[in-house]
């Protein structure tokens, strides 16, 4: 499918699928947002309808776009409505139907992105129709989306920066905002998509955290934090004042708000305080092919994706017993068919109450890239991955004396 177009006007007739493939709404329109420098306008999410409800659907949460419909990868919705940002462009009400000079938009192009970078869609063509008093019907013609590229155009400075640093390392956009007043970052902000103001977040300690985030509305503070890592929200929640952490709480759904309280429990400085929840975790009676394609999915962090943890049911912690641990280049050597049981490596885990500096050297000593921590019934409560390790032991101000680096 990469390289193919696809038209707005059919995207917006799609069926919004359920991540079994049920349909639960229809897709109204197309949000995109500029791309960085010279690239092309990003597809940042669709606006659907669905329960009566006009919502936004994250690109990055369609497994599919086709035929069919539009599939999602989970059965999680984000039913709150729908309200464009700052810097986001609506195509069917922003662009089709719009004059460059005598000719009007009548459609947008898309295409999967073909360079390497994590997949989304991206605005390739703009058809443009001009009516002729001589002809009944208008004649058509494609162009490239640089040859009316006004169309796509940031129309406030923060918006533009905001594209600009779109495609920059989360780390180094945070060396570049850092350099910024504080009123300029908030504005900064504002003109960022959910995700990516989340990915910022991470990079930036949690004190300087609590500062950007201060002057957001708690509807867009929650779809922010939705965006953000398990631990790296836990965090942030632990600086935050009481009254402020449990109107959050209260808001996040269930079973995400146990799991902040439980990670908020553990001590500072202890294996649970760094830990994760989210990982891959399947049972002894999986394939190798099963294992693989959960590796695949490009939401995964790189340290988690480097291995699946191996328990008995359930399989969401705190698990079922824990047996051990398959790693991705053992994956790649095995046969599709071959159950995980049958290739386990075992490998030291940690309790929840380990001081961070013997995590460390746990780590260290057998070259992981992430560690299971475990009750004391052999129960997989998550893992700890290098990045946060190294994160945890560098000197509090690493991120602090980072070179700034400034956007092309």
């Amino acid at each position: 499918m990469t390289g193919e177009l696809i038209y707005a006007f059919r995207v917006m007739r799609l069926a919004l699928l359920d991540a079994g493939g049920a349909p639960i709404g229809r897709l109204e329109d197309v949000v995109v947002v500029s791309g960085r420098t010279s690239s092309a306008p990003q597809v940042l999410g669709f606006v659907a309808t669905s329960q009566r409800r006009r919502i936004f659907v994250n690109a990055n949460r369609v497994a599919s776009l086709d035929n069919a419909g539009a599939r999602l990868k989970s059965w999680d919705v984000d039913f709150h409505p729908f309200k464009p940002k700052e810097g986001e462009r609506l195509l069917k009400i922003g662009v089709i139907n719009q004059k460059v000079g005598d000719e009007v938009v009548s459609d947008v192009a898309l295409r999967l992105r073909e360079d390497g970078r994590t997949p989304g869609w991206e605005v390739s063509k703009v058809r443009l129709a001009r009516r002729n008093a001589l002809r009944r019907r208008p004649t058509y013609r494609l162009v490239d989306w640089d040859t009316v590229s006004a169309l796509f155009a940031p129309t406030t400075e923060m918006a533009a920066e905001a594209a600009r640093l779109r495609d920059m390392h989360p780390s180094d956009v945070a060396g570049f905002v850092r350099a910024l007043p504080l009123t300029q970052r908030r504005q900064l902000a504002e003109a960022m998509d959910d995700e990516r103001l989340a990915d910022l977040l991470e990079e930036l300690p949690e004190a300087e955290q609590l500062r950007l985030i201060e002057g957001l509305d708690l509807e867009r503070l929650m779809n922010v934090l939705d965006e953000m890592e398990y631990d790296d929200l836990a965090d942030l929640l632990a600086e935050m004042p009481g009254e402020q952490r449990s109107r959050i709480l209260d808001e996040m759904d269930e079973d995400d708000a146990a799991m902040m309280r439980q990670l908020l429990s553990y001590q500072e400085g202890t294996a649970g305080a760094l830990m994760t929840p989210d990982i891959i975790v399947l049972g002894p009676n999986a394939t190798v092919a099963e294992a693989l394609a959960h590796i695949r999915d490009p939401e995964w962090l790189v340290s988690i994706a480097a291995q699946v943890f191996v328990t008995n049911p359930p399989f969401r912690a705190p698990t079922g017993r824990y047996l051990g641990v398959v790693h991705f280049q053992r994956l790649l050597r095995e046969p599709p068919s071959m159950e995980l049981g049958r290739c386990l490596e075992q490998e030291p885990t940690v309790t929840v109450d380990m001081p961070d500096r013997e995590v460390a050297e746990v780590l260290a000593s057998y070259n992981m890239m992430a560690m299971g921590v475990c009750d004391s019934a052999q129960r997989l409560l998550g893992a700890i991955t290098v990045d946060d390790v190294l994160d945890r032991t560098l000197p509090a101000d690493w991120r602090q004396r980072r070179r700034q680096v400034a956007p092309e």
